[in-house]
């Protein structure tokens, strides 16, 4: 994405920015490019704050903010852009305040409003490069269409108990987060960090990769990760990569589009979904073990390392297209690592038809808490 500026440095930037001038990699001419970047962040939670705060240290010369929350106390335990005097302030305003007092010689834009597809295409035409940060399936969905029917680049993040993902789009040289997982679950069926907890690090982590990212596209240095989904597993303290991509059938992307304006997903009740989707407990499953259909939807990776008897692996990002390999005549139990990825995938069986779903709570990092303490988890991978 690399561009040329149109504005020059000060004297005060020459001071502010002297140990990126030091890299050769960056200088002046770097630094330049990123005082004349805008940059949009969706969402300013766990992934914003973080990546929020580098991004003004950085230099990056617009920031835009979206997001129609308020702070809540429980948000201080992740969410490094607040402190205890901002709760109930809306983000998007403590946000530019905090910032601001980071760096005062940039621009900071306050967008506290929900992102919908009448709003998406006016917020996004003002920048650069969009980084997601969202915790909700719509918004995260709605965020790529617009940023690949716009041509933004696009850099996304996510998290759960302990684990991250990143990934990032620029348009014509990599696939699309739909590429992917192309159907979002229902709305709400994947935990939250309020339902499923979250590593307070963990968001630090992966949102400071979500402004390293930034950074390297606006300047033009470095491999992005296109066509890699970074993976991050906190608790072995190990990084993996997924390759993939771009999907010809991709409805967004693919050689065929079927996607061609933003659209807001049609909202689907969570509780309606769920039932239809039983969840067992390990020790439930053990009882049925005979009995059952096991699909383990981690990576092909995780899977040779360890899965339990009987288990045939269809990838979270292969379901929508390998549904004719799910059982009709029997449950159907997927499982994960830790439950999230087995959730996203009995969604996507549930909402193509298929009645008799069944999901793993905890995942396998359970199943080896209650019932086989010698079964090794693989790494996220």
């Amino acid at each position: 994405m690399s561009t040329l500026s149109s504005v020059s440095l000060s004297p005060a930037d020459l001071a502010r920015y002297s140990r990126h001038l030091a890299l050769r990699e960056i200088g002046v001419r770097g630094q330049e490019k990123l005082k004349a970047a805008k940059v949009l962040l969706v969402g300013a939670g766990g992934l914003g704050s973080p990546a929020a705060l580098y991004l003004a240290a950085s230099g990056v010369g617009t920031i835009g903010v979206i997001d129609n929350d308020r702070v809540d106390v429980s948000n201080l335990q992740r969410q490094v852009l607040y402190d205890t005097q901002s709760v109930g302030r809306p983000k998007a305003d403590a946000a530019k305040e905090r910032l601001l007092a980071l760096n005062p010689e940039i621009e900071l834009v306050s967008h506290a409003v929900e992102l919908r597809a009448a709003n998406v295409r006016e917020i996004f035409a003002r920048y650069d490069v969009v980084l997601d940060g969202t915790d909700r399936f719509n918004t995260r969905y709605l965020t790529n269409d617009a940023c690949v029917i716009l041509r933004k680049p696009l850099v996304s993040a996510a998290i759960h108990r302990f684990e991250g993902q990143a990934m990032t789009y620029v348009p014509g040289e990599a696939p699309c987060y739909r590429c992917l997982f192309p159907e979002p679950p229902a709305d709400g069926l994947v935990p939250n960090c309020a339902e499923a907890g979250v590593l307070g690090v963990l968001p630090g982590v992966m949102g400071t990769i979500q402004a390293t990212e930034a950074i390297k596209l606006i300047v033009g240095i470095g491999e992005p990760l296109l066509g890699r989904l970074l993976t991050y597993d906190a608790l072995a303290m190990r990084f993996g990569e997924f390759r993939f991509t771009r999907r010809a059938d991709c409805a967004v992307c693919g050689d065929h589009p079927t996607i061609h304006q933003p659209a807001d997903l049609a909202e689907i009740c969570s509780a309606e979904v769920m039932a239809q989707v039983r969840r067992l407990s390990p020790l439930e499953l053990q009882a049925l073990l005979d009995k059952v259909a096991i699909v383990d939807v981690r990576s092909p990776s995780e899977f040779s390392a360890s899965h339990l008897p009987g288990a045939v692996n269809i990838p979270v990002s292969d379901i929508e297209r390998r549904l004719d390999q799910v059982s009709r005549d029997q449950l159907t139990v997927f499982i994960c690592r830790s439950g999230a990825r087995s959730l996203t995938a009995s969604a996507i069986a549930t909402r193509a038809g298929l009645a008799n779903i069944a999901h793993l709570e905890g995942g396998l990092l359970g199943w080896a808490q209650e019932i086989d303490a010698s079964f090794v988890v693989a790494p996220v991978g």
